[in-house]
């Protein structure tokens, strides 16, 4: 490769070096404000927006293979979040043992799949 290229790749490489990412999970659904207040029941959060709408809500369909994953603080509360919502529950509470925290998957009201799990190595901390 030419030093010109490898030059700028470096540079390029040194200013993401300190670049964060976060998630920011965005879905199609049917009812907006209901699938606000299901979403902020469910992680025991509180609503800041409705103002999102789907242009063709008759269109609307869960993604084939989107699993929206949530790592939550408090695993216990976030089951009694689940059971009060009534959600579907697709794998009961249960220890993954390869990154050694708890998880539940539920599905949303729009057919998504939901994943809460506890942070990795909680599971072995108690």
């Amino acid at each position: 490769m030419p030093a010109t290229k490898k030059s700028a790749r470096k540079r390029a490489q040194s200013k993401n070096a300190n670049a964060s990412v976060r998630s920011q999970p965005l879905i199609a659904v049917r009812d907006v404000p209901a699938s606000s207040r299901w979403y902020a029941q469910l992680l025991g959060a509180e609503r800041t927006s409705e103002s999102m709408h789907l242009v063709n809500a008759k269109e609307a369909r869960p993604g084939h293979g989107v699993l929206l994953w949530f790592e939550v603080d408090d695993f216990d509360a976030a089951v009694k979040r689940v059971r009060a919502l009534r959600a579907k529950v697709l794998l009961k509470p249960h220890v993954n043992p390869a990154p050694g925290h708890r998880e539940v998957w539920i599905r949303d009201p729009d057919g998504y799949v939901v994943v809460l799990a506890s942070p990795d190595g909680e599971a072995s901390q108690r």
